[in-house]
């Protein structure tokens, strides 16, 4: 079983930044496939950010060259820096993990608006 705990949502206007951290339980933090998915109203879910176990990073064509995903395996945390936020980032952003199975974290929300 993983838990994971997010932070770092908010309300920021367009072109501002956030960072977004997650912190998860286990053992075998290294070992996790983890990434960033948001859902924003009235839409599906969609994968923005990952790593794989193999460290392969893979981006949503619409955050490349403004959001960056991280891991601190000591601190057993994954960020997501996010850059020059457009209104349409809008939305709850979750935390996932794949290691033996598939954990959300609760979502943290992320409003861009002026």
């Amino acid at each position: 079983q993983v838990q994971l705990v997010e932070s770092g949502g908010g309300l920021v206007q367009p072109g501002g930044s956030l960072r977004l951290s997650c912190a998860a339980s286990g053992t075998f933090f290294s070992l996790y496939s983890v990434g960033w998915h948001r859902q924003a109203p009235g839409k599906q879910r969609e994968a923005v950010a990952t790593i794989t176990i193999g460290n392969n990073i893979n981006y949503l064509d619409s955050v490349k060259g403004r959001f960056t995903i991280s891991r601190d395996n000591a601190k057993k945390t994954v960020y997501l820096q996010m850059n020059n936020l457009k209104p349409e980032d809008t939305a709850v952003y979750y935390c996932n993990v794949l290691w033996r199975g598939e954990y959300w974290g609760q979502g943290t929300q992320v409003t861009v608006s002026s």
